[in-house]
């Protein structure tokens, strides 16, 4: 671990003064690349930098604890013991930091929400969730826009899409991929039955064209005017548009947008992102370890968390945490969820590098 350690210091030390080169400023991109990697590579080796500090503390404490003056010898021995907790810490910091990061936990996300099974109650959950998360990343700073949307009559969404913007949004709600299960009793069920429903969420990483190029060839380009449940965001002219990749059969559609320009490029993200979430797919399904993974693969057939209205509580399978405040959750608190999946990650990837 400490050969990789200095070899990531010593790498940090040359992109540092290839960044402090003159020659390197007539590069914009360049200079925006070395400040993308340090800003990467920073806490590691601000670590390992502190954790050599704290040997070397414990180096010269344990030569003072050999002195004849007693007191000196007291004052290096607790010296001794602080050193040694620093730096046992670091240690186990420096563990987690080498854990490989997913490349695509600093990208913006799209969201694709849908109602499964339960008619017009699972549409009006999988707007509690479009809410859900709109809150959770308003609390984070984040950026959130609708790309299509299709609404029932009673308020409830058949299909959302949208994009967030902001700082570790992939790495956040990456874990929300899956099928949502809610128990509740319906406002229309007269008879207080409580009925079972499901919404399917994926969550998938904004794709660049430099990331993932498409053959134009292989695009049918379709527009239509939009349409929805009325209202100013309905268009006399034919503004949206429906892009089909003829090769896969993969359809998006994008009208929400002010122009056709805006909903053709927001379509081609959108259409970019799921291919290249589906070769991602492909190439996981074929690697055993991570069929294997404790948190799961974020398969939409996977039913990964439940709510339970009637009993207030929030469980989520993948990992059996359940939570007995279904209402600050719905309010976009999922912080404490997201963290014990995030830590179930780190400990099974931390495990899999000591196997």
């Amino acid at each position: 671990m400490f050969d990789k350690l200095r070899q990531l210091e010593q790498h940090y030390s040359v992109l540092q003064a290839k960044l402090s080169a003159p020659e390197t400023y007539d590069d914009p991109k360049l200079v925006a690349d070395l400040n993308r990697e340090l800003r990467e590579l920073e806490e590691v080796v601000m670590a390992y930098r502190s954790w050599e500090q704290y040997c070397q503390s414990c180096q010269e404490a344990e030569e003072l604890m050999c002195s004849e003056d007693a007191e000196l010898r007291d004052l290096a021995k607790e010296e001794y013991h602080e050193a040694k907790m620093q730096k046992e810490s670091l240690e186990k910091l420096l563990q987690i930091l080498l854990i490989p990061k997913d490349p695509n936990d600093n990208k913006n996300v799209i969201v694709e929400i849908r109602a499964g099974v339960g008619g017009e109650e699972a549409a009006l959950f999988a707007h509690s969730l479009y809410r859900m998360y709109g809150m959770y990343g308003m609390k984070r700073g984040w950026k959130q826009e609708i790309a299509d949307a299709n609404q029932t009559e009673l308020g409830g969404i058949k299909e959302v899409t949208f994009t967030i913007e902001g700082a570790g949004a992939y790495a956040r709600l990456k874990y929300e991929s899956g099928v949502h299960r809610v128990q509740r009793v319906p406002e229309t069920e007269s008879g207080g039955r409580v009925h079972t429903s499901t919404v399917t969420v994926a969550v998938l990483p904004e794709v660049d064209e430099v990331a993932f190029e498409l053959d134009r060839n292989d695009l049918r380009i379709d527009t239509f005017r939009s349409s929805g449940a009325g209202g100013q965001h309905i268009n006399k002219t034919s503004s949206a548009i429906r892009i089909t990749h003829i090769p896969t059969g993969v359809v998006v559609e994008c009208q929400d947008q002010r122009s056709q320009f805006q909903n053709k490029d927001r379509a081609l993200q959108i259409l970019r992102s799921r291919l290249y979430q589906q070769k991602v797919q492909e190439q996981q399904d074929s690697i055993a370890a991570e069929r294997r993974s404790q948190v799961g693969s974020g398969m939409r057939n996977e039913r990964i968390r439940t709510y339970n209205f009637p009993q207030g509580r929030v469980t989520d399978h993948r990992i059996g945490l359940t939570l007995y405040r279904i209402d600050d959750v719905m309010n976009g608190d999922l912080d404490e969820i997201i963290d014990a999946l995030a830590a179930v990650e780190q400990a099974e990837k931390l495990r899999s590098m000591s196997e």
